[in-house]
């Protein structure tokens, strides 16, 4: 209830200020039209192609430039360790969004602006992303972020955090509240001992608090090429000597700039980079210029000639970094005025000398280290600037010893990145998303999700009570969730698999979908009758020709009149978890690897068939689309909570051949480079894995409803679409390939149409089978032990005690 409080308290004194925070971005839209676009993102609005149909996903939030740069190697290694899984990445400020932009290039899926840390905004935000991983670097504190991104079942890592002296005392005096807001993160990497005991004085947990080291150590430097604008124009100047003033700020712009003056007297061929912090003083900082009468050019405007000595004004974001090998000597900014100092890492990387002055608060521990080796030049006033830079100028061997310790310093420190990977990879464990929908939607559906949940038990207990047995073995194939989990291949390759074993396999099925007066329908291997009569699903159990077919809602009646017609031994229960009436001797639950849990909610809340506590009745566990999986959660940690008994096995979908619809050749792969495809699936992200995976570049995507019956408009709509995105063939699955009926595959042309082929392959699959294999031989155990001498088998209406 503490926790309630706080947070009532919290979200009453955010709706006070949040017409001021409206405002406020409203006046800085109207000063820099760059922040309009951002508004709709801070609330929560993110485009189309941020959205994710299922969770895994991961969230990396970096607030602005130096910690976008801070965590290039961990977005690297990320994308190496989870490398199905999409990294999106929020920042704060329209500086390290452009950072982003520019160094996460080829890394990050996408690159927002974070939401403002009201409920409705990050919800918004993270039913649009389903993450399953939230990463927050360094200094942020969001409350509501916090709270949110736990109860959605993610994992959530502060990295390489801290707080700077001025905001601890700041938050010391809110104690009470950041007790509540710092037992959420799963864990907290900080940088170093103080910075642990200052998350500890605030109330973090003393377990979850512990030193992960600098991720700014693990920087890879990377060094501008050499065709690259910049570089080119300074070895146009031939500059003999390059003095770079890095991330200054207002209060240090003036010093640099008299500075210059003073040493321009003495080295003629001086160029000066200033680099501004922040993007706003660009322009103040080429008015002083201007008036000092300083020969300058802009980074934006490189062209013509420039007469030494002079400045080049780097007006652009994320390039400084890459410059620092052009320097003799390197000023670090924020450092003079007191502004806590700023990253010296990164020159030090490039075995650069660095000036710096006084103010190094927010990186005490490595100035502390980098003052100890002598690997760096610290100046206590602005008077002292001009001397240090002109020595290191002057004195070419002391400039190359110092910049040589400063490499040696930052060499020793390497490996935050793989200490948070290691905490990442633990949080994993713990992750299970689940996303709540918006407060209207919920307090809606809610009603109904209890009714559904009442109903359902309801009718379980009452078919359990009249639950019946067949003589044949019964092998059940269901899920737990709405939409597909890969229930088709799997019943297809156990009938196979039972054939093989000398069994004489049928199949029961429902037959969603189909529209027929016949209660029962018994169909013979291979037999050819409508879709409509059968269902879409059940025609793919009929052209395999393995087995024999029931369809029918009575499964006990029609699994009875299979055994009379065909002698089946063995009857595969399809989508059979729900329907308990028909005993089974064994219970395998599909569980799927890219959407496990349906929400977490039973429908309509969620696409839960019943609570997750029924995962306890599951005999057999198969975690299907597995090499589809993101990685991002542990899925079998997740169903252990559930059931600690049942056996876990992994399937994936394997292509066989593709299926040319016009004439039915086969084909073992494709020549066509761009492909438009299509279907109508419960997880339409499982075929869309199998394109990936299978190289193929697809020009267009289009996604109908599970079971969806194409019509001849929609056929020739899509051809048009495929035709002008370039697609050379369209193509889709073997169900959308049934559902597109007859002739409507030929209204593609002048496109080629192919649907794939695939089967399920099973991990330990021996194991799989004999488990199998024993529980149809306890079956007929039983029937041996209950058949009466002499008068053939028992009833096969017999109900179960």
């Amino acid at each position: 209830m503490k926790t309630k409080g706080i947070y009532i308290l919290y979200r009453f004194l955010q709706a006070l200020a949040l017409p001021a925070v409206l405002a406020y971005f409203f006046f800085r839209s109207v000063r820099n039209l760059a922040y309009f676009p951002s508004i709709w993102q801070r609330l929560g609005f993110l485009s189309r192609s941020f959205n994710q149909t299922v969770p895994g996903a991961i969230w990396l939030h970096a607030v602005s430039v130096g910690e976008v740069l801070s965590t290039i190697e961990l977005a690297r290694r990320l994308r190496a360790e989870f490398p199905r899984a999409p990294l999106f990445v929020s920042t704060a400020t329209l500086a390290g969004r452009a950072t982003a932009r520019e160094k996460l290039s080829g890394l990050a899926t996408g690159v927002f602006f974070a939401p403002l840390d009201h409920v409705f905004a990050v919800r918004r935000v993270l039913r649009t992303l389903q993450p399953a991983l939230v990463i927050v670097a360094e200094t942020e504190i969001w409350p509501n972020l916090f709270r949110e991104a736990k109860r959605a079942g993610c994992g959530l890592i502060i990295v390489n955090g801290r707080i700077s002296e001025r905001t601890w005392r700041r938050y010391q005096l809110q104690r009470w509240f950041f007790r509540q807001v710092l037992r959420w993160p799963d864990a907290i990497l900080v940088q170093s001992e103080t910075m642990r005991e200052r998350y500890l004085s605030l109330g973090a947990p003393a377990q979850r608090v512990r030193v992960g080291g600098n991720l700014k150590y693990d920087f890879v430097p990377q060094p501008a090429d050499r065709q690259a604008p910049v570089h080119q124009f300074v070895e146009g100047l031939r500059p003999a000597e390059v003095w770079i003033a890095a991330s200054t700020d207002i209060d240090e712009e003036d010093t640099v700039i008299g500075v210059f003056h003073e040493l321009a007297q003495q080295h003629a061929r001086l160029l000066l980079l200033i680099a501004p912090r922040k993007p706003e003083r660009f322009d103040a900082v080429a008015g002083k210029l201007e008036r000092a009468g300083v020969k300058f050019v802009r980074r934006s405007n490189l062209h013509g000639s420039l007469q030494l000595p002079a400045v080049l004004l780097l007006d652009s974001m994320g390039e400084l970094s890459s410059l620092f090998p052009l320097a003799d000597a390197v000023f670090m900014g924020g450092t003079l005025a007191e502004r806590g100092g700023h990253n010296i890492l990164e020159p030090a990387f490039f075995a650069r000398p660095v000036i710096c002055g006084p103010h190094m608060e927010n990186f005490r521990e490595i100035a502390q280290q980098f003052r100890a080796a002598g690997a760096f030049v610290e100046v206590a006033t602005a008077s002292q600037l001009a001397g240090a830079v002109d020595g290191l100028l002057k004195d070419r061997s002391r400039a190359t010893e110092l910049g040589r310790r400063a490499l040696e310093c930052a060499e020793s420190n390497r490996g935050a990145t793989e200490r948070a990977l290691a905490a990442i990879r633990e949080a994993t464990a713990e992750a299970c998303p689940r996303f709540r929908p918006n407060f209207a939607e919920f307090w809606f559906y809610w009603p109904l999700s209890c009714v559904w949940r009442w109903v359902g038990a309801f009718k379980r207990r009452r078919d359990m009570g009249r639950r019946r047995k067949l003589d044949a073995a019964v092998v059940s194939v269901g899920n737990l969730t709405m939409g597909g989990t890969g229930k088709t291949p799997l019943v297809l390759y156990l009938a196979e698999e039972m054939q093989r074993a000398g069994h004489r396999p049928g199949i029961l099925s429902r037959g969603y979908g189909r529209h027929s007066l016949e209660r029962h329908l018994i169909l013979e291997p291979g037999a050819r009758v409508p879709v409509s009569q059968s269902g879409d699903e059940p025609q793919m159990f009929l052209r395999a020709g393995i087995a024999p077919l029931g369809i029918g809602s009575d499964r006990f009646e029609t699994g009875r009149m299979l055994q009379e017609r065909f002698g089946a031994d063995v009857l595969i229960l399809d989508d059979g978890f729900q329907h308990v009436r028909l005993s089974r001797q064994a219970d395998i639950l599909l569980i799927d690897a890219l959407r496990p849990f349906g929400g977490g909610e039973v429908f309509p809340l969620g696409w839960l068939r019943e609570p997750l506590e029924a995962l306890s009745r599951a005999e057999i566990i198969v975690i299907t689309r597995s090499e589809c999986s993101r990685g991002t959660f542990d899925l079998q940690c997740a169903l252990r909570r559930y059931n600690a008994r049942a056996p876990i096995f992994y399937a994936r979908a394997v292509p066989e051949y593709w299926v040319e619809a016009a004439s039915g050749r086969q084909l073992p792969e494709l020549t066509v480079s761009r492909v438009g495809a299509f279907c109508g699936l419960g997880n339409p992200e499982s075929f869309w894995c199998s394109l990936e995976m299978m190289g193929m570049e697809t020009a267009q995507r289009v996604v109908f409803n599970d079971h969806h019956m194409y019509r001849a408009q929609e056929v020739r709509r899509m051809a048009q679409q495929f035709l002008a995105a370039k697609a050379e063939a369209a193509v889709t699955t073997e169900k959308d390939a049934i559902n597109l009926g007859e002739g409507n595959a030929g209204l593609m042309t002048p496109l080629p149409l192919y649907w794939l082929k695939i089967r399920t392959a099973i991990d330990r699959e021996a194991e799989f089978l004999e488990l199998i294999e024993r529980s149809i031989m306890a079956r007929r155990g039983q029937n041996a032990r209950t058949a009466p001498s002499g008068r053939g088998s028992a009833k096969p209406h017999e109900t179960e005690p």
